[in-house]
This record gives C-alpha cells, sequence and structure tokens, in this order.
C-alpha cells in the first residue's frame, strides 16, 4: 500500500469514493460541490488530500486543513476519511490516520481531531488511535430558528 497526495490523476477514482461516502450517509451534494472540494484539495495550501493506492488503484481518501487555534498549538482538522469497502478491515485507515498526523505535525499543527458519529463502524479504529472526548456536545448554528 501506498499513502500520497491526491493528484489530478485521482480525480475520477476520488469522486466514486467520494459519492459512495456520501450515499453511506445519505448526503447530496451537487456536482459543483465535488469540483469545487477537488480544486481545493489540489489548490489551497492549507487543505490537503491524500489518496492510498493498493495496486496502483486508490482504495482510500482523507481530506484535512490546518488551522489556528486560540489557546492551544496549532489544529489540523480531519475532516473526511473513507476506505473503499471492499478492502476495509485490513489497517489502511489506520495508516492514513498516521499519515496525517505526521504530515500535520511536520508542517507545524501538532494537534488532530475529527468528529464521528456515535454509531459509526469505525469507532473501534477510533477509540485505538484517537482520546474520545465523554461528554463533548458539537453544535452547529441554526440559521433558521427564527
Amino acid at each position: 500500500m501506498e499513502i500520497g497526495f491526491l493528484t489530478e490523476s485521482d480525480r475520477a477514482r476520488w469522486e466514486v469514493l467520494a459519492r459512495g461516502k456520501d450515499a453511506h450517509f445519505e448526503v447530496e451534494r451537487a456536482d459543483e460541490a465535488y469540483e469545487r472540494t477537488w480544486r481545493r484539495l489540489l489548490d489551497d495550501d492549507r487543505t490537503r488530500g491524500i489518496a492510498a493506492r493498493l495496486n496502483g488503484e486508490v482504495v482510500g481518501a482523507a481530506h484535512y486543513l490546518f488551522h489556528a487555534s486560540i489557546w492551544y498549538a496549532a489544529k489540523c482538522y480531519l475532516a473526511d476519511l473513507f476506505v473503499d469497502p471492499t478492502v476495509r478491515r485490513r489497517g489502511i485507515a489506520t495508516v492514513m490516520i498516521d499519515w496525517v498526523a505526521r504530515d500535520a505535525k511536520e508542517q507545524g499543527f501538532p494537534g488532530l481531531y475529527w468528529n464521528t458519529l456515535a454509531d459509526a463502524p469505525a469507532r473501534a479504529l477510533y477509540d485505538r488511535v484517537g482520546k474520545y472526548h465523554e461528554g463533548l456536545i458539537h453544535y452547529s448554528y441554526r440559521r433558521d430558528r427564527d
């Protein structure tokens, strides 16, 4: 297995995986959203995308971004991590998380964090490689409350 930054030649396979992830979570996006995200992953120096490749084929991807923190050292947010269902449970996601953590540290962003659903199948992995923050509740601002 090889891990490396996404390249232009990964576009088609990346979109298949991204759309599969979105379908799993019942998220609908316009085609323009995939194009915009793809461009951001390749062109923005604070937003990155990596691919896991088996025999040259992209079988996993991760998206992450760097940002400042008010009280702590700069942070890296792992926004997405997905692996083709046909090759799951082979350690690919673990290697990808470790790769992101190493890249973030090398870029001066030592803190790495992510969010997941309480019932996510990948929780076993996340509990092994990360620290669970009991009681932490995530909110999103509701603009439609009035």
